[in-house]
């Protein structure tokens, strides 16, 4: 042990405190996501929706198939901030390439299927492009119609804009399915290894898995937008960067970052992606900004910027501060330290639910005599800590079924 300790020194100090803080990250994120049951839940709810949808007499409805987008695809998902309830982000595709199809009559049709159940009827709350589910206390449904899009090679389809006057590009599909690749791509560490990762009816795709959650990408998309949540709940929620364009500009950078870096620690490479995130962001002439979305034409995720300029300032400043937390951390020693720093960037609820698990922790093990020393954080119930070369926390998460 103490031969280890002396090779490595500092170093190894660094590694020590960085992955424990890294630690505390992921621990914040499971406070903050749906837990196994919420997706079980989830699922359950999905799949019967799905499947009354597809049994819709309607003709416009006829071979429709449903599945998930957003963040519970990504499985990128956390709490609203204030609120108990997950956001689900449903598509609903009808394979009609008809484009005298009125983005309205499509939608009607969608929300008198579901008048049509006796609960979901009760549920039932429009919204301009989508139909909402509420279900109390659990999550929020969003149902949105699209037809294909036949100009789109990859995929892709058309949803209702906010007027319901025209089809606009999307492709949710394709966007997971790229996510979901970038987010399989693994870093180099210098010093250690990375550990590895280790029937639904005809018209309703599978529901994600909650086991897809582990890995760096997904846990940085997370803590992006806790960030991001925290930061505006003191400003104006109304300028707050939207989900894709934090998941989009995240995904972007991790794959630049992991094919161009070595990195010291989990922390390092954290800082670095949060560091790229703008580098994707293109503007003309300083008032046209760009976010396209890679898997098809014609969506602009920043179209919102262009029209309102000082949405695109709120951006660089939360990124500015959000990075500047993440570089305190990086030299935070002693827990009450972390600790402040941490609520200081995430808020004071969740820290303190991971803290007081600590706490109880550290109880159990002084009882067990299982408590030992850290220099760089104090006490800890990891006796080895000081020798032994820490693994890879974000990969090692899995909940068990």
């Amino acid at each position: 042990m103490n031969n280890i300790q002396s090779h490595f020194g500092p170093h190894l100090q660094q590694m020590d405190r960085s992955s424990r803080i890294i630690s505390l990250l992921d621990k914040v994120c499971m406070k903050i996501e749906p837990s196994q049951h919420q997706y079980d839940l989830a699922e359950e709810r999905y799949l019967a929706v799905g499947k009354w949808i597809a049994g819709a007499a309607d003709d416009l409805l006829q071979n429709s198939s449903i599945c998930v987008q957003g963040s519970f695809a990504t499985s990128t998902a956390i709490r609203p901030p204030e609120q108990s309830e997950y956001d689900v982000d449903l598509l609903c595709y009808v394979p009609n390439d008809d484009l005298s199809l009125q983005p309205i009559s499509l939608k009607k049709a969608l929300g008198d299927r579901l008048r049509q159940h006796a609960t979901y009827g009760k549920m039932l709350e429009e919204k301009a492009r989508c139909w909402r589910l509420n279900y109390a206390n659990e999550f929020h449904m969003d149902i949105t119609p699209a037809i294909p899009n036949q100009a789109c090679q990859n995929g892709g389809c058309l949803v209702p804009d906010k007027e319901l006057r025209r089809w606009k590009e999307s492709n949710p599909r394709g966007y997971s399915k790229l996510f979901k690749a970038r987010a399989a791509l693994e870093p180099r560490f210098e010093k250690y290894e990375s550990f590895g990762i280790e029937s639904a009816h005809d018209s309703v795709e599978p529901f994600p898995k909650r086991k897809e959650m582990q890995g760096f990408l997904r846990r940085i998309v997370q803590l992006s937008k806790f960030s991001r949540d925290f930061y505006f709940s003191k400003k104006s929620i109304a300028l707050w960067p939207i989900s894709i364009i934090i998941t989009t500009l995240t995904s972007r950078s991790y794959e630049f970052c992991v094919g161009k870096y070595v990195f010291q620690d989990e922390l390092d490479l954290l800082c670095k992606v949060v560091e790229h995130m703008p580098d994707t962001i293109s503007c003309k002439d300083g008032i046209s900004w760009q976010i396209l979305n890679e898997t098809t034409t014609g969506e602009n995720f920043a179209e919102k910027w262009n029209t309102d300029p000082e949405r695109a300032k709120a951006f660089f400043a939360w990124h500015q501060k959000f990075l500047e937390d993440l570089r305190k951390l990086r030299v935070s020693v002693g827990l009450d330290v972390i600790r402040k720093d941490l609520s200081d960037s995430f808020g004071v609820e969740a820290v303190t639910e991971v803290f007081d698990d600590i706490t109880t922790e550290v109880s159990s093990a002084r009882q067990k005599q299982k408590l030992a020393v850290s220099a760089e954080l104090g006490l800890t119930t990891d006796s080895s800590c000081r020798a032994i070369i820490p693994k890879n926390t974000f990969y090692g998460f899995v909940q068990e079924r």
